[in-house]
């Protein structure tokens, strides 16, 4: 049997030029339903908690797309978001949607140079940040596009040059008069752009993924119905951010679509933090990932912690077996592991409750197909290794301005994913790595060539390999090989350094390794796979300890 799976969809719904917005969709119909139905839960920084009906919910949605209006924001025009996990990030986020605008989630880990560069490609006309990352500010001055910068804060305003600068408060305040202009939603159509999502995927230059207003209804449709089976009493919290297609489907489109509640947690992820909100707030579906995972059971949680929970949800990396094994086993919570990717929004291939397998990524959703083939595109059989691609009403339509990578990753219907997989029989799919170089580490898409171009830059460094490794739990993490040119003298420690100094942190290498030469084929290729082999000689047998440096 050639490996093509299939299974029948959820009833589709004609495709039509009908009016839907997916802000009204999430929550405007839940508001006028029941306005008093927590929608938010909200933990802040100094540890307080607030929450919100979705009545309350949608108020503030339409005070945002007032100001957004005032500000002169049209539909269409980007809106650059780098926030914290707050109601005011999901207000913003929804307030885009309403007026047809494109919101642009961005990643919390980003440098300021990552931030300008980000915000010159979209274009953005609004950059709204939290508090905590006032100081990105000033990279976005003098963007010719951009016109306001707003920052969620009591506290002093940065300078930006050419933009107007505003509180989160005067932003809102601004829009009083513009009410009556956003009563009703832009009359989007499940075609309608509605927001980008930036990724490094299987190129390691970022791209933004462009997703239409119907994308989010559809992963409610096809992973939240058939794989969790949703409901308006369950509560999620998700140890991935909004930023991630991942965390944005757990924290805002899943519990929305049936009108269930959310925990938003703005601070950096911990097991501490996670114990908190799994003994006082109970969620019900917990999401993370095997990295973290990993760290929870280090952190000796006790075993009774998942009690409220009736399902882990992972993604972002295969999840190791043993490690599958060993986390249930502690726990005795079902793990639903699972493989989705920014530019099909959320989970395409999962575990399914009472038949999930460790090693294995699982079984194909309802609504999407997927197949593996050979170096020819041509199907393989099952138990063959190849090449997978996957094909659901989720996609993205592209990337903006990459019509050559948009061509290579979007194939007709079906979307490469630049992963090597294989099928059994009985229709599990496991993983067996990347396809290419680009490495996925706790969840996030790392590009080897931007952390050997940072390394490079070093005056002792003369060449540089990054690759994957799995470190004690069986999870892929970057580690840089290193040859000094003549006459260097930096350490491990000095490298370390530099990388801190940077790159963001998800993007350092774990170790530093230190070697005389890299081996290279007889035309002079450098050999990833056997330099791969003797990063993990040197790492498990530490012949020279002195040249292992530290986690980064």
């Amino acid at each position: 049997m050639a490996t093509l799976d299939t299974v029948a969809p959820p009833a589709p719904t004609p495709p039509s030029a009908e009016p839907f917005n997916a802000a009204e969709w999430l929550v405007t119909r839940h508001a006028r339903a029941d306005p008093d139905r927590r929608a938010i839960t909200a933990i802040d920084l100094d540890g307080s908690v607030r929450t919100l009906g979705y009545g309350e919910l949608d108020a503030a949605v339409t005070a945002c797309a007032a100001a957004l209006v005032a500000a002169g924001v049209r539909p269409e025009e980007r809106l650059l978001l780098c926030m914290g996990d707050t109601p005011e990030l999901v207000t913003a986020f929804l307030a885009g949607l309403w007026i047809g605008a494109v919101p642009v989630p961005v990643s919390t880990m980003l440098k300021p140079r990552d931030l300008a560069v980000l915000a010159a490609d979209s274009r953005a006309r609004l950059v709204a940040l939290s508090a905590e990352f006032t100081d990105l500010a000033p990279a976005v001055g003098g963007l010719r596009d951009l016109a306001d910068v707003v920052v969620l804060t009591d506290g002093p305003l940065p300078d930006v040059a050419g933009t107007r600068v505003r509180s989160w408060a005067d932003f809102l305040a601004a829009g009083a008069g513009a009410r009556d202009a956003v009563a009703e939603p832009y009359p989007t159509v499940a075609d309608s752009p509605a927001f980008w999502l930036y990724t490094s995927g299987t190129t390691g230059t970022p791209k933004g993924a462009m997703h239409r207003h119907g994308s989010l209804r559809d992963t409610a449709e096809t992973y939240a119905r058939d794989v969790l089976a949703i409901g308006p009493d369950d509560v999620t919290f998700s140890v991935a951010k909004f930023f991630f297609a991942y965390g944005l489907g757990n924290t805002l489109t899943f519990p929305f679509s049936v009108g269930a509640s959310t925990v938003l947690d703005r601070s950096r992820p911990s097991p501490a933090g996670t114990l908190r909100v799994l003994q006082e707030l109970r969620p019900t579906l917990f999401f993370g990932g095997p990295t973290f995972y990993a760290a929870l059971l280090a952190a000796g949680l006790p075993e009774d912690a998942f009690a409220p929970v009736r399902a882990c949800v992972s993604a972002g990396e295969a999840f190791p077996a043993a490690l599958f094994e060993r986390f249930t086993g502690r726990f005795g919570v079902e793990m639903l592991d699972g493989i989705g990717s920014t530019e099909m929004l959320h989970i395409f291939i999962s575990g399914r409750p009472g038949r999930t397998r460790a090693g294995a990524t699982g079984e194909i959703v309802a609504g999407y197909e997927a197949r593996i083939v050979d170096d020819d595109g041509v199907p393989v059989l099952d138990g063959t290794p190849g090449h997978l691609y996957v094909k659901g009403s989720s996609a993205a339509t592209g990337y903006w301005q990459r019509s050559a990578v948009t061509r290579r990753v979007f194939q007709g219907e079906w979307v490469r994913t630049g992963d090597t997989y294989v099928r059994s029989p009985d229709g599990y799919y496991t993983s067996l790595g990347r396809t290419d170089d680009i490495i996925k580490a706790g969840g996030i898409w790392v590009s080897p060539t931007e952390v050997e171009e940072r390394l490079r830059q070093h005056p002792d460094v003369a060449q540089v390999v990054v690759v994957s490794l799995p470190d004690a739990d069986g999870l892929d993490k970057p580690v840089a090989c290193v040859v000094l040119g003549p006459g260097g003298t930096a350490t491990n420690a000095d490298l370390v350094a530099f990388c801190r100094e940077g790159l963001a942190a998800f993007k350092r290498p774990r170790h530093v390794l230190l070697f005389d030469e890299l081996p290279t084929t007889a035309t002079g290729k450098l050999q990833r796979f056997r330099i791969r082999e003797l990063a993990l000689e040197q790492l498990a047998g530490a012949a020279r300890p002195d040249n292992v440096g530290g986690p980064v």
